[in-house]
């Protein structure tokens, strides 16, 4: 029962976004085809659970050139308790501070988009990375629950949420609370902003993809070896293009 409740639920989900986010999902994909076409870059950020999707986008099948996940080993999981765990994660991601010494090892340029995801929005690692992006003259996306921002206390020393910040804020349609299903205990189980995350997300790909078709075409594009015609050195030339992407632009001083 509780399996077919999740599924109906989760269903729900994905049909309220495509109901009222697809006008956002498509003003933030012509955004990142116009960063990528014209030489940028799309960086795509999240820390805990939401760095899933960043993970997901790129690298991978269905994805190409132009995407650029920011990583932060430190703002992943890779333990419950202990060194990479859970308590420390949840501490550094509410520290204000740190994601600007974290982005000191990127250079943004206004010609970049920045997409970040956070179901709460209100941490301080996704608002500051939105902040600097912001000042940098980045077009901001946010994936996020506006559920949860229209109820939540806004605890950053800006005052601001991350939706506040983003100039793009697509709903990702889950509750305040995450988690969908009742069992018969105060806690709810069995989140949704994960799989709502991974389908604007995917959802952002294909209309980025499609504005760069018609624009004139793709980047080098991962895709899977079963999928008729495609030659055996292909990855090899996306892994090519993707590290002259990477390296084609220098770190720069601040003045």
């Amino acid at each position: 029962m509780s399996a077919s409740e999740y599924l109906q639920r989760i269903q729900s989900v994905i049909e309220r976004i495509e109901a009222t986010e697809i006008d956002k999902i498509r003003a933030a994909g012509a955004a990142m085809a116009e960063s990528i076409a014209g030489g940028g870059r799309v960086y795509l950020y999240g820390s805990g659970h939401s760095v899933i999707p960043v993970l997901d986008v790129f690298p991978r099948y269905g994805s190409f050139v132009g995407f650029f996940p920011l990583y932060d080993p430190r703002l992943m999981w890779f333990n419950v308790i202990g060194p990479g765990g859970a308590r420390e994660l949840l501490w550094l991601e509410r520290q204000p501070g740190y994601a600007e010494v974290f982005l000191g090892s990127y250079p943004l340029e206004p010609r970049d988009c920045m997409v970040v995801f956070s179901h709460g929005g209100l941490n301080a690692a996704g608002i500051e990375v939105a902040l600097a992006a912001k000042a940098k003259g980045l077009t901001v996306i946010c994936v996020t629950s506006l559920a949860n921002a229209a109820i939540a206390t806004r605890t950053h020393p800006s005052g601001k949420m991350l939706a506040d910040v983003a100039d793009i804020a697509i709903d990702n349609c889950v509750p305040p609370e995450d988690a969908l299903v009742d069992v018969g205990q105060r806690e709810p189980v069995a989140a949704g902003s994960t799989v709502a995350a991974v389908v604007v997300a995917m959802s952002l790909v294909a209309e980025t993809a499609a504005c760069l078709a018609a624009k004139g075409g793709v980047p080098p594009t991962f895709v899977s070896p079963n999928v008729a015609g495609v030659g055996r050195d292909h990855m090899n030339r996306v892994y090519q293009a993707f590290t002259e992407f990477y390296f084609a632009r220098s770190m720069k001083a601040e003045p």
